[in-house]
């Protein structure tokens, strides 16, 4: 029995007091939010950046789906966001998602490209403590004119 109290005492009560302890240094989630002015569901030239646009972070148990961690952030002038998260979120499924624009005409989250799934974790052999998330974007009501012209541009010419 004082076997197994030293081996507990040598190498069980370390791991756990090891995994307890908080990151030294946050994970950094980072993205950037953009305005499609032609309606394309991806960024085009004609795309540009939403400074002021809200965004949060939202982690959820896998099987259980219940909201375990949450962070929010608001983009910068250049349209990006950052948001230190202090905790490894091993297991969880986490995502990044527009809550709104500060844009006057483009204001409606595209659809597909709303939020952004983020892995949380050190345990994944990423030595940067930069998660960087797909850029995520808003569309107009209608689309600007001229913008027949620059959706041709992505059209596949091979017939």
């Amino acid at each position: 029995m004082a076997k197994l109290a030293l081996l507990c005492a040598l190498f069980v009560l370390p791991a756990i007091a090891v995994a307890a302890r908080p990151t030294r240094s946050p994970l950094v989630v980072r993205g950037k939010v953009y305005c499609d002015p032609c309606r394309a569901g991806f960024e085009t030239s004609a795309s540009t950046f939403i400074a002021g646009a809200k965004v949060k972070l939202e982690c959820k148990d896998r099987h259980t789906m219940k909201i375990l961690y949450t962070g929010d952030a608001t983009t910068d002038s250049t349209g990006t966001y950052v948001i230190p998260v202090t905790e490894d979120h091993v297991d969880q499924l986490c995502d990044a998602m527009l809550v709104s624009s500060s844009h006057p005409t483009c204001r409606i989250p595209s659809e597909g490209r709303d939020k952004a799934r983020v892995i949380l974790t050190r345990h994944n052999g990423m030595a940067t403590d930069n998660r960087f998330a797909n850029n995520m974007g808003f569309v107009t009501e209608k689309p600007m004119s001229g913008c027949n012209q620059i959706l041709q541009q992505y059209q596949d010419l091979d017939d």
